[in-house]
């Protein structure tokens, strides 16, 4: 059996947050915690990783279109470090660039309204980033 993946999309308000299958082939988009405190984050993303067996964390990088990592990729940076202390799994930094941007226009292109499209877009584009990810994974 493959190990469990989730998936991160770091916001100032929100974490999008996607799980893989147990195989590891699709990323599913299954909540967004409001963001409250460190603790609280933690104590959200413990729940699910127990609840989905979690082994491994892909968390958002965004980097400039340059590549380069700027404020937004350092948050990340600090976050991911945070991860690893405190719930003990190993994170994988993955680029993130164009996952909302992707998320977005997919919904646009649906049709689903602005307010539906705010409920979505932070986990949708979590699965994106870890699809993205396995995607790569199994290609390597």
């Amino acid at each position: 059996m493959m190990k469990r993946l989730m998936g991160l999309d770091l916001g100032d308000k929100t974490i999008g947050v996607a799980v893989s299958d147990p195989m590891g082939w699709t990323a599913q988009g299954i909540t967004v915690i409001r963001r409250v405190s460190h603790e609280r984050d933690f104590q959200a993303l413990r729940q699910l990783i127990d609840e989905y067996e979690v082994q491994e964390i892909v968390l958002g990088l965004p980097k400039n279109m340059d590549g380069t990592v700027g404020e937004r990729g350092k948050l990340s940076l600090a976050y991911a470090e945070r991860i690893k202390g405190t719930l003990g799994l190993p994170v994988v930094l993955w680029d993130e660039r164009l996952t909302t941007v992707a998320a977005t226009r997919t919904l646009l292109e649906a049709d689903v309204s602005r307010a539906k499209r705010k409920q979505v877009v932070d986990k949708m584009a979590a699965a994106l980033l870890l699809q993205t990810y396995m995607d790569s994974k199994a290609k390597g």
